[in-house]
């Protein structure tokens, strides 16, 4: 019945026996008063589902409750965005045996009224806002004790302890996921719920040792994911011979795993031991009691041999064994793999041989992740319809035109990066139209860029690095205008920087052009990249003066945590095309680039959100350094070095009280340092070197405390930590102390030494600091007091 619309209700009142009323899907967003009209009209009605419907907010006044309505012994109004608090008219339908509010936005509790529920057998009300400790929110349960069989907390902000349930004896089926609670299992938990088939605690803060759960011999579903349960695995889980799910992945649990573990497990269909400090001692002749559907076990140590149990199991579809210590050569039995196969993850381990032909080995939709290894030979064959391939970091060789005979693709994610890949990049990408990232650095491609990569108007991430590409950017290009990063690095592209980057590439977070060939000036049009995090121009050719607009550039000038968030891309989201597969293991995509960072290339990838840097450093740029630089206080990064920039450091540098790292070295500055640089408290990197500057260096912890090679190169600079003294300073004399009447002394705890402080000005200085364990100042970090007074937060300490 979706789309149709049920209008406001009133026609009930020509169905007085109506018994059952499913309006699932129905659009009543003009029902105001849909309670009213549903209780004061139908008398005898007993299943009521409302499921999806646009229920309107707020939840319409509860009339006097009709007594007829005690009658009803079902009611769901789950997916609704409800958002009041639990109405108390529940409570009052006595003979209710089911109730779904899920997937709403109650807030609060239950009310105290659902104490009269003596009849109830199932209670959803999980994804809401419902705030409570658990053992008062079950408290308010008491009259359904002996009843409830289902109950489906997920999802809500729940807190306390897991609480005593043997006051519910029938309970089968217990969903606590994704709430608030802490500690270990009560040692009742042992002797519980005899007739529990289903226990879902997944993301709590549960700790401590797993229960034995044998007396539970109906358990059938057990998902402990993500908590801080630490210990070892009791062997009396092997014992559970109904089990088909067992999650116990992203905890602390360290133990041997070996048969024992599995003994009766023959119902066992899922398994996911995944990131825990597991290792399987399993002999190689075991032949396991189940045929598993998914199994998940990344991180677990299943190596260095190839698990040979695994050829045994013919069943499956999702595989991961990532990070498993295998460092073997894969048999070939294993690539004759179970034609449903859709998720292959064998990656981050040290596997080697040859990858045979892929295309007849999967089911639709597959993929396939076999990076971080030792495989080698040409890239396979692949399936027509693979959705996402992983082959970087091996020793994959030759051409990659292969991927040009998937023509019927539902391609989403390539990485081949970080192989000895060779040729051209091949000119068939308009087969690719659902292509959100395509990531070939790190090989030896070679060639122009083909035009067909315009026509990937989906295309969120192109990292082409380091390669032997060259040529001017295609026009095509502009098209990818959902671009999130671009890094074309380390190759021999040339040309103008063309003025549609910044026009069309409007949701770029970062930006590589570094280590090409491009010349000319910069255009004032790469200022509209609004979102830019990383803009790294260097070694190229570029020349004239830098435009005065980068107070455009908003993430820079503005605080936006949501920024980073947009470099992750959620495999969940772009993979999962509505298949009944869960997705929960697939790791988030982050974009990596490789920045020079504090005089070194790095390369980034998880932290990448975190960085935000300009570098226009290896240029033949002049002019002055725009003022408007000023204004990105938000900037951690900054290099403008082995330029041809004249004029003045910026006067207003201090605002930028982010930056960690500042290179404006070989240029031809001149004039003072300004005094504002002694703000930049979390500078760690500063290089002022080979420049025309003059004058005295600003007093302050932060600028003496770096090398005198920072500011060497200016031979009309002086004072510390330079050699030469300024005019009228005499040899070997410290500056002189400002003193304001708040002189004091510090006991310092880790013995009788006393430190003096002078305070002396306004000045903030370096987070490199003095004695360890002062309890009244953050003064350590690093500093000997025997090498000479010390300045912190505008005053000096010393030892007496």
């Amino acid at each position: 019945m979706y789309g149709l619309s049920g209008g406001n209700l009133e026609w009930l009142s020509y169905f007085p026996l109506l018994r059952h009323l499913d309006l699932t899907g129905v659009d009543l967003s003009q029902a105001t008063n849909w309670f009213e009209l549903v209780s004061n009209n139908l008398p005898l009605l007993e299943n009521l589902s409302l499921s999806l419907c646009k229920l309107p907010n707020p939840v319409p006044p509860v009339p006097p409750l009709n007594s007829s309505l005690s009658v009803i012994t079902s009611v769901d109004l789950s997916m609704n965005s409800l958002s009041s608090s639990i109405l108390d008219a529940f409570g009052q339908m006595i003979s209710l045996v089911n109730l779904n509010l899920a997937y709403n936005k109650f807030t609060g509790s239950i009310p105290n009224s659902f104490a009269n529920l003596s009849r109830l057998q199932s209670l959803d009300l999980s994804n809401n806002h419902l705030k409570e400790n658990l053992d008062k929110f079950l408290d308010k349960l008491s009259g359904s004790k002996k009843s409830l069989q289902i109950l489906d907390l997920g999802a809500n902000q729940l807190s306390g302890t897991l609480p005593n349930f043997t006051r519910f004896s029938s309970l089968r089926e217990l969903s606590l996921y994704n709430n608030q609670l802490t500690g270990p299992f009560p040692t009742s938990f042992q002797q519980v719920l005899p007739h529990l088939g289903a226990l879902n605690l997944h993301g709590n803060r549960i700790s401590g040792m797993l229960p034995d759960l044998t007396v539970s011999q109906s358990l059938m579903f057990l998902d402990l994911e993500d908590n801080s349960l630490n210990g070892t695995i009791d062997k009396s889980v092997g014992q559970l011979s109904r089990l088909t799910h067992l999650d116990i992945s992203w905890n602390s649990l360290e133990d041997v795993i070996s048969e024992a573990h599995f003994s009766n497990l023959s119902s066992l269909k899922f398994l996911d031991f995944s990131f825990n400090s597991l290792v399987f001692n399993i002999s190689s002749n075991w032949i396991p009691p189940f045929q598993l559907d998914l199994i998940r076990l990344a991180s677990c140590k299943l190596g260095p041999d190839f698990p040979k149990w695994l050829r045994n199991q013919n069943n499956y579809s999702e595989l991961d064994i990532s990070g498993a210590g295998i460092s073997d050569v894969v048999p070939n039995w294993f690539w004759d793999r179970p034609p449903n196969l859709v998720y292959l993850n064998l990656s981050y381990n040290q596997m080697a041989g040859l990858v045979p032909d892929f295309s007849l080995k999967f089911s639709e939709y597959p993929s396939i992740d076999l990076s971080s290894n030792r495989f080698e030979g040409q890239v396979p064959r692949l399936p027509s319809k693979v959705m996402s391939l992983n082959l970087s970091k091996n020793n994959f060789s030759g051409s990659i035109s292969l991927i040009c005979a998937i023509t019927d693709s539902q391609l989403i994610y390539l990485d081949l990066s970080s192989n000895q890949l060779s040729g051209r990049i091949p000119d068939c990408w308009q087969s690719f139209q659902e292509l959100n990232i395509i990531n070939l650095a790190n090989n030896t491609l070679s060639g122009k860029l083909p035009s067909s990569l315009g026509s990937l108007s989906q295309l969120r991430a192109l990292q082409l690095r380091d390669n032997n590409l060259s040529g001017e950017l295609p026009e095509s290009l502009k098209n990818c205008s959902e671009l999130i990063i671009l890094d074309l690095g380390g190759n021999r592209f040339t040309g103008n920087i063309q003025p549609w980057i910044g026009t069309h590439f409007t949701k770029l977070i970062i930006l590589s052009l570094r280590s090409n060939k491009f010349y000319g000036d910069v255009p004032v049009a790469i200022c509209q990249l609004n979102n830019i995090h990383i803009l790294d121009f260097s070694q190229n050719d570029l020349s004239g003066k830098l435009p005065r607009c980068f107070d455009n550039f908003s993430a820079l000038v503005h605080r936006d945590d949501s920024m980073a968030e947009n470099i992750g891309f959620d495999y969940m989201r772009l993979l999962n095309f509505g298949r009944n597969l869960d997705f929960n293991n697939f790791r988030t995509y982050l974009g990596n680039a490789l920045v020079q960072w504090k005089g070194q290339e790095r390369e980034y990838g998880n932290t990448l959100g975190l960085l935000k840097m300009i570098d226009f450093s290896c240029n033949k740029l002049s002019g002055e350094i725009p003022k408007e630089i000023a204004s990105l206080v938000e900037l951690i990064s900054l290099n403008m070095s082995t330029n041809n920039f004249t004029g003045k450091i910026v006067e207003d540098i201090g605002q930028m009280k982010k930056l960690d790292s500042l290179d404006l070295s070989a240029n031809r500055l001149s004039g003072k340092i300004p005094a504002t640089l002694a703000l930049l408290n979390f500078l760690s990197v500063l290089n002022l070197s080979n420049n025309n500057l003059s004058g005295k260096i600003p007093l302050s912890t932060q600028l003496q405390s770096f090398n005198a090679s920072a500011y060497s190169g200016n031979p009309q600079l002086c004072g510390v930590p330079l050699p030469n003294k300024c005019p009228g300073e005499e040899k070997g004399t410290e500056p002189p102390l400002i003193t304001t009447g708040n002189e004091k002394k510090i006991q310092e705890e880790d013995g009788d030494k006393l430190i003096t402080q002078d305070c002396r000005g306004g000045f903030r200085a370096s987070q490199k600091a003095t004695k360890p364990n002062s309890r009244h100042q953050p003064l350590a970090l690093a500093m000997n007091f025997e090498e000479g007074p010390l300045y912190f937060q505008g005053c000096r300490y010393k030892l007496e």
